[in-house]
């Protein structure tokens, strides 16, 4: 017996509508007929190189373009909204997960906001996420990057005209402010103690699309992810999710079960097939930390150890005496770390008490750090342990 695929192979009687009249498109017509453009075209993304790298271990774990997930110069295809055909479907029920992830997305709304962004040769969008009640934002600093202008879109539609507070290339962090009424604010929480499989959700602006925000869910699929860029530096212990993260969200906020913001999306992974279902965001912590300097003294002060080095890896270890941490192999004269005793060939493996694992788990720790504090470092010298004490000192 022949099974009918369920097309009819017969050309139509008559002449079809024309496509802007029909509720479908064949196929050969797509090309023909494009879709009409977004409201906003997505800015383009930042040269990622081909590196996802674990950061507590130097080896390539992933490979493909990571692009920030600002979005694109050219234009974006976005099929427009047709009445739809009413279809039978089983009735839904509204279990307790869905009424969580509503509630959520509805108390976060408000404090998700779209940036519309023009520079000297483009125009583009991302979005950003309202940290303090007189209007201090939250975003990426790809996003307003030679910003000649920014228009601040709320949830509501309402438009302001914002200016750059001040921005971070080492953390890709930025904040702009705009003036007016009491905003509503997103709950700040933090990074510390996520683990993988916990639900992400990711809120933002893709495709600067009208309409206000969007509201994607998934899991956080890996942690102390590194991210290297062409252009740029690299961004280290970023939060890998699943959580789709579309061009435009940029500077938005991924949140918790709670609701609370652990992270500001940043970049996406694609291939040359396109995206890989995988996007990156900045840890809170940083984010904040960084936010806070800028919104107070319009800068970033980053501290100084002077110590240059690499991971412990499978076939130094048994060399070194331990199985991992950050091995010294240059000392900057004058640095806090050379008037701390810190020598060539010692492993500092933790700081604080803090396990440090890597050179990219230094890097981070001494991030949440400033000028003038005093850190212990663990050093392993020959297989021997020590402590130091370190006051750091700011970058050159």
């Amino acid at each position: 017996m022949e099974l009918d695929d369920g097309f009819d192979d017969d050309e139509p009687t008559g002449q079809w509508l024309p496509p802007d009249d029909r509720l479908w498109r064949h196929p050969s017509e797509v090309a023909a007929f494009p879709w009409p453009d977004a409201t906003r075209r997505t800015r383009e993304p930042r040269a990622w190189t081909t590196a996802v790298l674990a950061a507590a271990i130097s080896s390539l774990l992933t490979t493909g373009l990571i692009a920030a997930s600002g979005g694109f110069r050219n234009k974006t295809t976005v099929v427009r909204s047709t009445e739809s055909v009413a279809l039978p479907v089983a009735q839904r029920s509204a279990s307790a997960g869905n009424n969580q992830i509503v509630d959520i997305a509805e108390r976060i709304r408000p404090a998700i906001v779209q940036l519309d962004v023009d520079t000297a040769d483009s125009k583009g969008s991302g979005s950003g996420v309202m940290i303090r009640s007189d209007g201090e934002i939250l975003t990426n600093n790809h996003v307003v990057q030679d910003a000649r202008s920014i228009t601040v879109i709320m949830a509501d539609g309402k438009e302001y005209t914002a200016r750059v507070v001040g921005a971070d290339a080492d953390t890709d962090i930025a904040v702009v402010k705009i003036d007016g009424p009491q905003f509503a604010t997103a709950p700040l929480g933090s990074a510390d103690g996520l683990k993988v499989g916990y639900v992400a959700i990711a809120v933002g602006s893709p495709l600067g699309l009208a309409g206000g925000p969007s509201v994607s869910v998934g899991v956080i699929s890996a942690l102390g992810r590194q991210v290297d860029s062409r252009s740029g530096p690299s961004l280290l212990d970023m939060i890998q999710t699943d959580a789709p993260i579309a061009p435009g969200s940029s500077g938005g906020a991924l949140l918790d079960s709670s609701g609370a913001v652990v992270g500001v999306t940043t970049a996406i992974a694609v291939s040359d097939v396109g995206a890989e279902g995988l996007g990156f965001a900045t840890p809170i912590d940083i984010a904040r930390d960084v936010a806070d300097q800028l919104i107070n003294t319009g800068k970033v002060v980053h501290v100084w150890l002077g110590v240059e080095g690499e991971d412990v890896t499978s076939q130094t270890a048994g060399d070194l005496g331990v199985d991992a941490g950050a091995l010294v192999r240059k000392i900057r004269t004058g640095s806090p770390a050379s008037q701390s005793g810190i020598a060539v060939r010692d492993v500092i493996t933790s700081i604080d008490g803090k396990a440090i694992r890597s050179m990219a788990a230094l890097v981070v720790a001494l991030r949440l750090r400033h000028p003038g504090d005093t850190a212990t470092l663990g050093i392993v010298h020959d297989g021997k342990t020590k402590t130091v004490k370190v006051t750091l000192a700011e970058r050159p």
